[in-house]
């Protein structure tokens, strides 16, 4: 799909007879993903750290939902998911946190990379035998600005900066993105990754900061010049439910791709560096003890 002025789109195609995973599903652009695939048929399970909240979410979603605990900063939770979730047509690694203070996962892995990354790699990894259909990367613009340093991904030799920190990790996403589907590919298998981004939506992501005033700001700013989740979800669902090649990458298709309707959008120099991807992939490997199953 080449980038141009598409017309709006909101047919989903009807997903009766398939099954999604959500990470993330409790609340933003995660939930509107699930609702919207619920609505078209789909079985739709929703992944989610807090699984009352969850639960809470799901009660308003008309089709068939099953919410179950995974926290993806958790590989031991992440694994523990993958091993009961059984066939999945659809897997969507949506969840994410932006503009934390420098933390450590469960696993000793700065937060924003663990959880926007290294689970959702892991995940998928762990995933693939049972995959139908594709894998559907979420990532971000800011990834254009993200700087992937291997020599230094707990950020002890850099001074540490949240949002640099989700930058590169949206950097690891497209890595990810480009190298799972030229594993894929040279496994002979069908399955497919895809990716997406919102652009500028409204939601609560910026409460992962940690601070009440960049939190109102964030969120503020957001919904001055962001679009509904119902319409920053749009290109996920895309990503997710077209005929679309492996590695293509869906965004809003207004300047700067901040808002509009879904359409091909480009990526940085950097996320397209297969030697760079590669050695991702290998460090990847080496932090969650997950390889490539295929």
């Amino acid at each position: 799909m080449g980038r141009g002025k598409p017309g709006p789109w909101r047919d989903i195609p009807a997903q009766d007879g398939r099954r999604f995973v959500v990470t993330g599903a409790s609340g933003g652009l995660g939930l509107e993903t699930a609702r919207i695939l619920a609505e078209r048929g789909a079985e739709v399970v929703m992944a989610v750290r807090n699984p009352a909240k969850g639960e809470d979410a799901a009660a308003a979603i008309k089709g068939k939902v099953d919410v179950r605990l995974l926290d993806v900063s958790d590989l031991s939770s992440v694994r523990a998911f993958a091993a009961d979730i059984g066939p999945v047509d659809v897997l969507v690694n949506n969840a994410g946190i932006l503009g934390a203070p420098l933390s450590w996962s469960v696993d000793g892995f700065e937060l924003h990379l663990a959880t926007n990354h290294l689970g959702h790699f892991a995940l998928a990894n762990l995933m693939l035998p049972q995959l139908t259909d594709r894998v559907v990367v979420v990532s971000s613009r800011s990834h254009r600005s993200g700087d992937l340093d291997l020599g230094d991904l707990r950020w002890e030799r850099r001074g540490y900066k949240p949002y640099p920190a989700y930058a590169a990790s949206k950097l690891a996403n497209m890595l990810f993105l480009a190298e799972l589907q030229r594993r894929l590919t040279a496994a002979g298998s069908t399955l497919r990754a895809t990716g997406a981004h919102p652009g500028s939506t409204a939601t609560a992501i910026t409460g992962s900061s940690g601070s009440r005033i960049k939190t109102r700001v964030g969120s503020f700013g957001h919904k001055l010049v962001g679009m509904q989740p119902s319409k920053g979800a749009l290109t996920t669902l895309y990503a997710a439910t077209m005929d679309v090649p492996g590695n293509t990458y869906i965004g809003p298709h207004h300047v700067h791709e901040m808002s509009g309707w879904p359409t091909g959008v480009g990526r940085s120099r950097k996320a397209s560096d297969p030697d760079l991807a590669k050695a991702a992939w290998v460090a990847s490997e080496a932090m969650t003890g997950v390889t490539f199953p295929l």
